[in-house]
């Protein structure tokens, strides 16, 4: 299968399918390696609507209200857990900040709104959350972010970053046992904010904001 995919793409990349029109490498070539290979760091999400619990009342959440904005999707296995709490208290810890530099934050499991209200009752950690929490007991928001464990019916801990077009600019998924930053999480949103607001520039390996940047140029190459 591999040599087969490789052969048309080793023609044309030599020259020998000159003739080979966009639309074949639009409909032959292209479908598969977004089915099989395509990463989704710079795609746009997905349209969905979910019913979340934000702060005692239950709300709902449309990928198009996001529009504009920039947001954070949280997602966590399971309500009652371990980790999960760690987690979500820390987030909410930094909630206000977020909320300074525009961002909206949503947590995801696939938990019913029934069962985060629960939780939310129960436990002082997550009392103190007050952005959304997203029930998704059908995954189908879970699964449009490709975070869906199919034999357990449970997300994986993965993080994403969405700028306002809709786009994601940064993901982070984790194992199991490996409790997530969210400190960290908020200078990937001001590294992600600063490239989108100067494009010229990038920023380097452990930038805080304030910080020096880089202009990539033939200038600069082998410098660093």
């Amino acid at each position: 299968m591999i040599c087969f995919l490789l052969f048309p793409i080793f023609f044309i990349s030599f020259g020998f399918i000159d003739d080979l029109s966009d639309y074949r490498l639009n409909n032959i070539l292209q479908p598969y390696l977004e089915e099989n290979c395509m990463a989704l760091i710079n795609t746009k999400i997905q349209s969905f609507s979910a019913t979340a619990f934000k702060d005692g009342d239950l709300v709902t959440v449309n990928s198009e209200d996001l529009d504009g904005k920039w947001a954070i999707f949280f997602f966590y296995p399971a309500d009652f857990t371990f980790v999960c709490p760690t987690e979500l208290g820390d987030l909410a810890d930094h909630y206000d900040e977020l909320q300074g530099m525009g961002v909206e934050v949503f947590s995801v499991s696939t938990d019913t709104q029934f069962v985060h209200k629960a939780w939310h009752e129960t436990s002082e950690t997550i009392q103190k959350i007050k952005y959304s929490m997203i029930a998704d007991p059908t995954g189908e928001v879970t699964r449009k972010f490709d975070v869906m464990r199919e034999d357990q019916g449970l997300a994986d801990r993965g993080t994403f970053i969405v700028d306002p077009d809709g786009i994601i600019q940064a993901m982070e998924i984790t194992a199991e046992g490996i409790g997530r930053n969210a400190k960290e999480l908020v200078r990937r949103v001001k590294a992600a904010q600063y490239v989108r607001a100067h494009p010229d520039e990038t920023c380097p390996a452990a930038w805080e904001e304030g910080a020096d940047t880089l202009h990539p140029s033939l200038d600069l190459v082998g410098k660093i």
